[in-house]
């Protein structure tokens, strides 16, 4: 794939310029990026061998860390790669490629956070309704129709981006292919791609987010109902560290895709994309799984397995 004037790579100029802080950052991306991949495998290898943990929830979870993997396989190597070379180059093909990757990808996140959110809402408002309205039919299809529309967004911003001319500069100021770099990069008219990421992708990430909003509401106005104070406090304490997260996933997007074009600062811009690209899918599974009661007792029961399996 080529654009009109034949572009043949970009130069991914990174996080930072200065060569010690170059090994500082790959030392740190590299130590969470295999914490990270760990964290995500244990969760969905226990989500698939006990059996206990076969419920909506944790079919959501488990698909929820299989997209964290993906996002952060899409740009941490890459990124690790750069920071240890002298030459960042990607070709003009392959950073296509990891443009739509991404995008699709990253989507998927919103559509799961509102699958997960709705979950939520049936088993704390409606307990007695939740074997019918969200069943493993309800649970397939809701993902199924997730991967499909983002796959749909992310092929419309990836052939609207590859169609712009590069004939200037070929020096990205980031340390991934995402569209708002790209788009500062082209030297034809980017107003179409833009109206389109304010329309089409304005309706892709206010939907996911109202419904989670919506969903949010009702479990609070549910808790308030609750008289244990210990149990009211519990569930306020996860409803609130879940929300909290979801609100900095969705702000950092909506900085780096929605705001006017305005002279923003590329340092400001980089630490934006690693909330949302990097720092949030890390923080995921500790945020929504590994504090989970169920998960850690499916661990722990494993790890006595293993501790008994080598005594004999």
């Amino acid at each position: 794939m080529k654009n009109s004037n034949h572009t043949t790579e970009f130069i991914l100029l990174g996080l930072s310029d200065h060569l010690e802080h170059q090994k500082i950052l790959f030392m740190l991306f590299l130590f969470t990026y295999i914490i990270t991949l760990l964290a995500d495998v244990t969760i969905i290898t226990l989500i698939k061998i006990d059996h206990e943990l076969d419920s909506p929830m944790y079919f959501f979870l488990s698909h929820f860390s299989f997209v964290d993997i993906c996002v952060l396989t899409i740009t941490v190597p890459k990124l690790l790669a750069n920071l240890m070379s002298d030459r960042k180059s990607i070709s003009f093909s392959a950073c296509i490629t990891q443009l739509y990757f991404f995008l699709h990808i990253e989507n998927m996140e919103f559509f799961l956070l509102a699958s997960m959110a709705y979950d939520r809402y049936v088993a704390i408002c409606h307990p007695l309704q939740y074997t019918t309205k969200v069943n493993k039919r309800v649970c397939v299809q809701l993902v199924a129709s997730s991967w499909v529309i983002t796959a749909a967004h992310a092929l419309l911003h990836t052939l609207m981006t590859s169609q712009l001319s590069f004939c200037g500069s070929n020096q990205i100021h980031h340390f991934f292919c995402d569209v708002p770099p790209l788009l500062k990069l082209s030297c034809s008219s980017t107003f179409i791609n833009e109206l389109v990421i304010f329309i089409e992708g304005g309706v892709m990430l206010l939907g996911p987010f109202l419904f989670i909003v919506a969903s949010y509401v009702g479990i609070i106005s549910a808790i308030l109902k609750i008289r244990s104070t210990n149990g009211r406090g519990k569930t306020f304490s996860t409803c609130s560290s879940h929300f909290t997260l979801v609100a900095l996933f969705y702000s950092s997007i909506v900085i780096m895709y929605f705001r006017p074009s305005t002279n923003f600062a590329l340092e400001y811009e980089r630490v934006v994309s690693v909330v949302y690209s990097i720092f949030i899918p890390m923080a995921n599974p500790f945020i929504y799984s590994l504090r989970n009661k169920d998960i850690k007792r499916a661990l722990q029961k494993v790890v006595r397995s293993r501790s008994m399996s080598c005594r004999m």
